[in-house]
């Protein structure tokens, strides 16, 4: 299952599990490939860099995007979706009613997305058709990962994903923008900051002392980067 990832500019963190941090908002997107499906995690910021993850993970793997896990309803995790005809697309329960109206464009716009990009993604948004409530094991074919609604958080619908252990690698744990690692997580309009360090304190359960952290935006992690993270966001926010 092993692949050329660097030649494609990915991250190899496992085996058949990369990730790719994306230019621009350098948002992270990541492939998990089973022995009949691919799963890939976030879709990047337009349709045209989902195109791209598309074609790369075809590249990769020689077939198709089957599922799509997202994160959180923020428009460089989710505008891409469109790109992946038939894939089947999960995420956090709710987070439709966030990926609903303008905010989503007009917030791609001030963040420097065209206007004609923006509005096309928009436009064409896939909405979820499998919302995970608490866990939903997925299984990808002799694989089998976690998906896990460890929100609210950095937003109103944070989903996580955990690969277990294989292959001699350690345990993964793709945490959207619950963690960041290149600056200061970010807290907009629709962050629950009296939830999050609760929220790190389910990654923390899910991944273990062991796994690796995968944050949203930034370099992998390890648990003592998410504790002390979980602290400071605590002392931000003033909870315990």
């Amino acid at each position: 299952m092993d692949v050329s990832w660097e030649e494609f500019g990915w991250e190899r963190l496992g085996d058949g599990v990369g990730r790719r941090r994306l230019p621009g908002w350098d948002a992270t997107a990541a492939l998990v490939a089973g022995e009949s499906a691919l799963l890939l995690c976030d879709t990047g910021a337009t349709l045209r860099e989902g195109a791209g993850l598309r074609a790369q993970a075809e590249a990769l793997f020689g077939r198709r995007v089957t599922h799509i896990a997202l994160s959180h309803p923020h428009f460089d995790h989710v505008l891409g979706t469109a790109a992946f005809a038939g894939a089947e697309v999960y995420a956090a329960v709710g987070i439709e009613r966030a990926l609903a109206g303008d905010e989503l464009r007009s917030d791609a716009v001030r963040h420097g997305v065209s206007a004609e990009e923006a509005a096309e993604a928009a436009d064409l948004l896939v909405l979820p058709r499998h919302a995970v409530s608490g866990e939903w094991t997925l299984d990808l074919g002799g694989r089998q990962v976690l998906l896990a609604n460890v929100g609210p958080g950095h937003s109103g619908h944070d989903l996580a994903v955990l690969v277990p252990a294989t292959g001699g690698f350690p345990e993964i744990v793709f945490c959207g923008d619950l963690i960041e690692e290149s600056g200061e997580p970010q807290a907009g309009p629709d962050a629950v900051t009296s939830r999050w360090p609760a929220a790190l304190d389910r990654l923390l359960s899910l991944g273990g002392e062991g796994a690796v952290y995968v944050p949203g935006h930034g370099a992998v992690v390890d648990a003592a980067f998410v504790r002390a993270q979980r602290e400071r966001l605590a002392a931000r926010f003033g909870v315990s």
